[in-house]
């Protein structure tokens, strides 16, 4: 009977290891899947925040081309306004070069008209040479009219 006792002892003592086995068994394949959930977790949190990097970045990147552009055009209008500013300048030494021209053939005139009184003999020549003269200078007065009109 004592015998029969132990033994049953023994089988129950072995149900209980083996039950805790089982139990252990149980605890590791619960802990397993936690685990991994776990890491899976971290895993997303990592991608997200990659993600965030990334777009980041590429709002970055649109920031900078915006403002390559907006440079860009910037110096397109500059370099307009200098174009312009050089055509003016133009305009206006043109228009200053014609009006010293005008003045030369003012000149010229009394010039030729006070030849023409201190010289009665000449009278001819002088008065040939002055419409020659004058020719010339009336054809290069328009020929700075058609330039200047010619730059607007």
């Amino acid at each position: 009977m004592l015998l029969l006792l132990m033994l049953l002892l023994l089988m129950l003592l072995l149900l209980l290891l083996l039950l805790l086995q089982l139990l252990l068994l149980l605890l590791q394949l619960l802990l397993l899947p936690l685990l991994l959930l776990l890491l899976l977790l971290l895993l997303l949190l990592l991608l997200l925040l990659l993600l965030l990097l990334l777009l980041l970045l590429l709002l970055l990147l649109l920031l900078l081309l915006l403002l390559l552009l907006l440079l860009q055009l910037l110096l397109l209008l500059l370099l307009l306004l200098l174009l312009l500013l050089f055509q003016l300048l133009l305009l206006l030494l043109l228009l200053l070069l014609l009006l010293l021209l005008l003045l030369l053939l003012l000149v010229l005139l009394l010039l030729l008209l006070l030849l023409l009184l201190l010289l009665p003999l000449l009278q001819l020549l002088m008065l040939l040479l002055l419409m020659l003269l004058l020719l010339m200078l009336l054809l290069l007065l328009l020929l700075l009219l058609q330039l200047i009109l010619l730059l607007q």
